[in-house]
């Protein structure tokens, strides 16, 4: 918290988005032409902050005052002041609230929420990597878009996880006329800033986003609105010089909202389309967990920290986060810190290996428990991996683990993480048995064990088809890479892991923690008071902790049909697709144009059609075509591009690439039913199991 008139570089408070939207809506034509110049000047304007009010100066005549609610947040425009003679009307007070970060805001009241099995998508973090493993049909016509079968159930990764949310009996079954308007809007304005790019979308563009975003929210349109919020901050975010590049996620944000807009202006009856709201959990009874395993935390802003994965007896994954600034260094002492959930008092390393009681409890929608008033929590004895409900994290094959990871349908589930998404539980780990083949610089050359102990009870069981261990973080200060490299120069050794599916690499798997494999003798032999485990992130495996005599494995050889140990994506053709997608995201329609013209496109889309992907090819052809189009008006004069079928063509383009990609990601895993994903013959929807969208 700020001290009493001291000034900071950004203490800024939160911003409701309808009250930024205001302000901006109140300025004339040529004071919005300044803002953004208005709104960078304030980056380095000094902000006092004194009894919860916060002051910054604009000039001398010119004082912008913000005074939040008691919940920190600015909901109001009265709550935004300025000095100078133009106010409320004025460029300062506009700027000064640009300047401020979006805020999260509460669930309108009343609305009149269609539940889904799935709730709405949330912050662009949890967007990535939600794409279907089929291709979308195109075949019906350059303005059509075709979407896998939304009514298969989404499988479960761990345990019987939540109860679905049902729709009440008299809940609408279509969007109402309302919804459609403001879906409407929401495309218009998600139109404009593709047609911009993001080196043209300033202050106006997302204040108009932000108004749309607003209104459906009033309307119940959940899961619209949390995208429109997350295209607003994956703009600022991108555009900032001093923080990593976060277009992958705005991509992901920009084509599901203007998917979910696309689809409920049309009228489609999906519930899903509508979500849900996003609220804290508070399960009955007492909590009983168990400690997994520790995760380090080294994010943008020059975050560091800890999260401590826990698990129910019904297989639901919950976390205790403790991330702050202080970088990859915070992230390394971390491991050890203390925790505290009111009067409860641990520290990370403990809580991992044992477990907690916790009554009262509330937890975030991701799943991270929250120390609020009434909690109270316990320490309890914890079980190792291979007892009850850790056990059955390990009771799966990856090539079906990781079909769920990758779901099969964009509009059902747009978090990729089944029924956990957004209902109080965090995204459950993926754990196997795998035996090492041999090191590939930082990663392991594995191969997967048959699911279970007591497959090692007669002799060595033949190994799996191949795949690749990643460590979850190559930073030197992060134990990593050492135990990597210890473990790679081991082949031969059997161990379990627990870890994520990495979306980016076909057939990797980001190691988090491993432990001995039971049931044999040429694996790990950890410490007691490591309770079977080590995180790699925080424990250094040591040569005691090997058996001396491992037996020698079979050569590696991939298996019939795999082309390479887990070759990166960016191998594929597709990534042809990629680059025109993203381009067009930051350079705007201009860009876009301008990168079809030449032959370095032409060769592009005679690349992709030589690798069967006919589709693809076709799209970014008719990409290029739409971009560069200039309509004309009754005089013959060019009256401007229309942004309404240059963006149904890139989303067009988009829903391709997510479904393609997923496909490559998803049928190369070991054991998955399809030997060749470089083609885009077998793995178009069939149009009797798929819905088509009018443009």
């Amino acid at each position: 918290m700020t001290r009493s008139g001291t000034i900071t570089p950004h203490p800024l408070p939160p911003v409701a988005p309808e009250v930024f939207a205001s302000a901006v809506e109140s300025l004339t034509t040529r004071l919005r032409g300044r803002l953004d110049a208005a709104v960078e000047a304030l980056t380095a304007a000094p902000v006092t902050a004194e009894d919860g009010t916060f002051a910054v100066r604009c000039g001398q005549d010119a004082l912008v005052t913000l005074a939040p609610d008691p919940s920190g947040t600015v909901t109001d425009t009265e709550q935004a002041h300025c000095t100078c003679l133009l106010a409320p009307r004025c460029l300062h007070r506009a700027a000064v609230l640009g300047a401020c970060p979006i805020a999260v805001t509460e669930p309108a009241r009343p609305v009149v929420i269609a539940p889904s099995v799935l709730s709405g998508p949330g912050a662009a973090a949890e967007l990535t990597g939600a794409v279907p493993p089929t291709e979308p049909d195109c075949s019906a016509g350059p303005d059509r878009i075709a979407i896998a079968d939304r009514s298969a159930e989404p499988n479960q990764l761990a345990g019987p996880g939540p109860e679905p949310a049902r729709a009440p009996a008299d809940a609408p079954t279509e969007p109402t006329a309302a919804q459609i308007r403001a879906a409407s809007g929401l495309w218009t304005a998600a139109a404009a800033v593709l047609s911009a790019g993001t080196a043209g979308t300033g202050a106006v563009l997302e204040a108009e986003l932000l108004r749309a975003a607003h209104t459906a929210r009033l309307t119940g349109l959940h899961r619209a609105e949390a995208a429109a919020l997350s295209v607003v901050r994956c703009l600022r975010t991108t555009r900032d010089p001093y923080s990593p590049g976060r277009l992958t996620e705005l991509v992901t944000a920009l084509r599901e909202l203007l998917l979910v807009a696309h689809l409920l202006k049309a009228g489609d009856p999906e519930p899903a389309l509508i979500g849900a709201v996003r609220r804290n959990h508070r399960p009955n009874g007492s909590l009983r967990l168990y400690g997994v395993c520790r995760e380090p935390v080294i994010g943008a802003d020059d975050l560091g920290g800890v999260v401590t994965h826990l698990i129910d007896d019904d297989g639901r994954w919950y976390t205790l986060r403790d991330v702050q600034p202080g970088g990859p260094a915070r992230a390394r002492r971390a491991g050890t810190a203390l925790v505290a959930i009111r009067s409860f008092l641990s520290d990370h390393f403990r809580v991992s290996r044992g477990g907690l009681i916790i009554s009262g409890a509330t937890v975030s929608p991701e799943g991270s428990l929250l120390a609020e008033r009434g909690v109270r929590a316990t320490f309890a004895a914890g079980r190792p991996w291979s007892e009850a409900a850790p056990a059955t994290v390990f009771a799966r094959p990856l090539a079906e683990s990781a079909a769920v990871r990758f779901p099969a349908s964009l509009v059902g589930d747009p978090g990729g993480a089944g029924d956990h998404e957004g209902a109080g539980y965090s995204r459950p780990l993926i754990g196997c048995d795998v035996e090492i083949a041999a090191a590939d610089g930082e990663d392991l050359l594995v191969r997967e064990l048959p699911c279970g102990g007591d497959a090692f009870a007669d002799g060595r069981p033949n190994p799996g088809a191949p795949f690749r261990l990643a460590p979850a973080h190559s930073h030197p200060a992060l134990a990593h890479t050492a135990n990597f490299r210890r473990l790679g120069a081991r082949p031969g050794l059997r161990i379990r892991v627990l870890g994520r599916l990495d979306p980016d690499r076909v057939t990797t798997l980001r190691a988090l923690a491993v432990g001995p494999v039971p049931g044999t003798e040429a694996t790990l032999r950890l410490p007691d008071d490591w309770r079977g485990r080590a995180d790699l992130g925080y424990d250094v495996l040591l040569s005691d902790h090997f058996p001396p005599d491992i037996p020698s494995p079979s050569p590696p050889s991939p298996s019939p049909g795999f082309s390479s140990w887990a070759a990166p994506s960016a191998d594929s053709p597709l990534w042809r697709v990629r680059r025109l997608v993203e381009l067009a995201v930051t350079g705007g329609r201009r860009i876009a144009a301008e990168s079809t013209r030449g032959n370095d496109h032409e060769g592009h889309a005679a690349v992709l059609r030589r690798s069967g992907l006919v589709t693809g090819s076709d799209l970014i052809t008719a990409l290029g075509v739409v971009a560069g189009r200039r309509s004309l008006d009754v005089f013959g004069r060019h009256s401007g591009a229309d942004p309404d079928q240059y963006a149904t063509r890139w989303l067009a383009t988009a829903v391709y690439l997510a479904a393609a990609e997923a496909n490559l990601r998803h049928g190369t895993w070991p054991g998955h039913e399809h030997a060749d994903t470089d083609t885009d013959t077998d793995t178009s929807v069939d149009t009797d199991d798929s819905r088509s969208i009018d443009s």
